[in-house]
C-alpha cells in the first residue's frame, strides 16, 4: 500500500506523489509566540512529527518547515501589559516552546523562519498583488479584494460573508467588504514597523506563510499542515495569495483535530487551556505523547487527566515488556537484529505500516504494537531467544516512527514515579475539604490542608468568596 492522507481541499484521501520523487516538502503553520505553548500546539507538533518520521521510515528525504509569528497584535499587546520589549517576549517564548517539543521528542523543522526575517519578500509580494488588481489600499493598509478572486472559498467551502469579526478577522469601514483582510497593517505610535511605499506598517498575518513557504519550499510544494481552525481563514487567505501571484502552493493541505475540554475547543481565548510545561510538571512528556499519539490525528481528543492516567498505563505495559526482553537477551536493543528472522514480527511491522499509510492512522498501529507485546512476552516465556529479539527489535522500529518507548525502561519507571502527581479529583477533594474547614472557622485544620496542597505542588488563591487552585 502506497502513503495516503486526508486531503482539505478535494474532501478525501489522496496517495502522495512527491513534486520531487524520493523528497517530501511540508510546511506547518507554527505558533503565535505570546505565551507558553498549549497542548492544543503540542497536538499538532506531534501530528506532524510522526507524519515526518512515517515517510522517513519509507525512504522519503524530508524538507520540512514550520514558522513563528514572531510580531502580532497579541505579541504588542502582552508585550505592553508586561512592561517588555516586544521581541524579548518573542524571543522567550520561542525559546519556551523549543524546550516543550524536545521534551515531548519533536524533531526540529529543517526551517523555523521567523515573520519579522521575511518582511522585505512580503513587501514584493504585497505589491505584486496590487499591481494585479487583487488589493487595494486604505488608509495606509493594504486589503486584498477577495470578491476579485473567483476561486476565493474553495479550500473551506464557505463563502467571504461566512467570515465572523474577531481578533484575525477584522470588521473596518475602509474595507470595500468586510471578508477583505489585511496584506499590510498601517502602524499605530509605539508600534513595531517597516517602511513600505504606503507609509510604516507590518505584514498582515495571513501574508506571512504565503510567503515564507514560497521563498523556502517553491510556489509549489508537497503538503500544508495545521490546526482545523486555520483552514478559514487563515489557510483561505494564505491560498488567496498565492492564486494571485499564480502560484499553485500545496498539493495536500492536512489538517488535525481540536483538543477539547468538556466538549469545548482548548484554546487561550477561552481560558480553558493546559500549558504544557505545566503538564510536565506532573506527567512525563512521554505519557502526553502518547496521549495525543492515541488518537487518529484529525479527530478531536479530549484531554483530561483520566485520559492521561491510561496513557502512562499503556506505556508501562510496552516498558515492562522491553524491561523483560532486556534482562532475558542481555542488554538494550542495538539495533542490528534481523527482524525477518521471524515472522510473525514481520507481519506485524506489516501491519503496522499498512495503518501508518492509511491516513497516518496511529491510532490503529497501536493496536499492532500491543499484539506485538504479546507476542514479544509469548517469545520471552518460551524461552524463544532469536523470536523475542527480532519481536523487541520490531517493537523499538515502531516506537521510533511514533517517537515512543525510546528510553531504558528503568529510566521510564523513574520518572513516571517521580511525575505521579495527585489527580484533579484528589485536588478538589482537598480544597473543598479546606473550604469546608475555613467556613466552620477551623483555622488549623483549614492551615493543614493547605500546607499539604502545597507539599502537593498544589498553589491556592482565595478570592471573590472563591478558592482558585493550580499546579506549580
Amino acid at each position: 500500500m502506497t502513503f495516503q492522507i486526508y486531503d482539505t481541499m478535494t474532501r478525501s484521501q489522496v496517495r502522495l506523489s512527491p513534486v520531487k520523487p524520493g523528497e517530501v516538502s511540508l510546511y506547518a503553520c507554527g505558533p503565535t509566540v505570546y505565551d507558553d505553548a498549549h497542548v492544543g500546539h503540542a497536538r499538532a507538533a506531534v501530528a506532524f512529527d510522526v507524519l515526518v518520521r512515517r515517510l522517513a521510515a519509507l525512504g522519503h528525504r524530508i524538507v520540512y518547515v514550520r514558522n513563528f509569528t514572531d510580531v502580532d497584535d497579541k505579541i504588542i499587546n502582552r508585550a505592553r501589559e508586561q512592561g517588555r520589549d516586544w521581541r524579548e517576549l518573542a524571543e522567550s517564548c520561542i525559546r519556551s516552546f523549543n524546550e516543550d517539543l524536545d521534551a515531548l521528542n519533536c524533531r526540529r523543522p529543517d526551517h523555523s523562519p521567523r515573520a519579522t526575517e521575511y518582511v522585505e519578500q512580503m513587501l514584493e509580494d504585497v505589491q505584486a498583488i496590487v499591481a494585479k488588481g487583487l488589493a487595494y489600499v486604505s488608509g495606509g493598509d493594504v486589503f486584498f479584494d477577495v470578491a476579485a478572486l473567483a476561486a476565493y472559498g474553495r479550500l473551506s467551502g464557505r463563502q467571504a460573508q461566512d467570515q465572523e469579526a474577531g481578533a484575525r478577522v477584522a470588521v473596518d469601514e475602509r474595507k470595500k467588504n468586510p471578508a477583505d483582510f489585511a496584506l499590510w497593517k498601517a502602524a499605530k505610535p509605539g508600534e513595531p514597523s517597516w517602511p513600505s511605499p504606503w507609509g510604516d506598517g507590518r505584514p498582515g498575518w495571513h501574508t506571512e506563510c504565503s510567503t515564507m513557504s514560497a521563498r523556502l519550499l517553491g510556489p509549489i510544494f508537497d503538503i500544508h499542515g495545521g490546526g482545523q481552525d486555520l483552514i478559514f481563514p487563515h489557510h483561505e487567505n494564505e491560498l488567496a495569495q498565492a492564486a494571485a501571484l499564480d502560484r499553485p502552493m500545496a498539493r495536500i493541505w492536512a489538517h488535525n483535530g481540536f483538543v477539547n475540554v468538556n466538549n469545548e475547543k482548548m484554546s487561550k481565548s477561552l481560558g480553558n487551556f493546559f500549558a504544557v510545561k505545566d503538564i510536565l510538571k506532573v506527567w512525563p512528556a512521554e505519557v502526553l505523547r502518547y496521549f495525543l499519539v492515541s488518537k487518529h490525528y484529525r479527530s478531536p481528543i479530549e484531554f483530561s487527566e483520566e485520559g492521561l492516567r491510561e496513557s502512562g498505563k499503556a506505556l508501562e505495559r510496552v516498558y515492562r515488556a522491553l524491561a523483560a526482553a532486556e534482562e532475558f537477551l542481555g542488554g538494550p536493543d542495538d539495533g542490528r537484529v534481523d527482524v525477518s528472522s521471524d515472522a510473525e514480527s514481520v507481519q506485524r511491522l506489516v501491519l503496522f505500516g499498512q495503518a501508518m499509510d492509511d491516513d497516518l492512522n496511529a491510532s490503529q498501529a497501536l493496536g499492532h504494537v500491543f499484539d506485538l507485546v504479546h507476542l514479544l512476552n509469548k517469545n520471552l516465556d518460551a524461552g524463544a531467544r532469536t523470536a523475542a529479539a527480532a519481536a523487541r527489535r520490531t517493537l523499538v522500529a515502531m516506537g521510533e516512527q511514533l517517537g515512543l518507548w525510546r528510553r531504558r525502561p528503568a529510566d521510564f519507571f523513574d520518572s513516571l514515579k517521580a511525575g505521579s502527581g495527585p489527580s484533579r479529583e484528589d485536588i478538589e477533594r482537598l480544597v473543598a475539604a479546606r473550604n469546608e474547614a475555613r467556613a466552620n472557622k477551623d483555622w488549623p485544620e483549614a492551615d493543614r490542608l493547605r500546607q499539604e496542597l502545597t507539599g502537593l505542588g498544589v498553589a491556592l488563591e482565595d478570592k471573590a468568596g472563591q478558592t482558585v487552585w493550580r499546579r506549580v
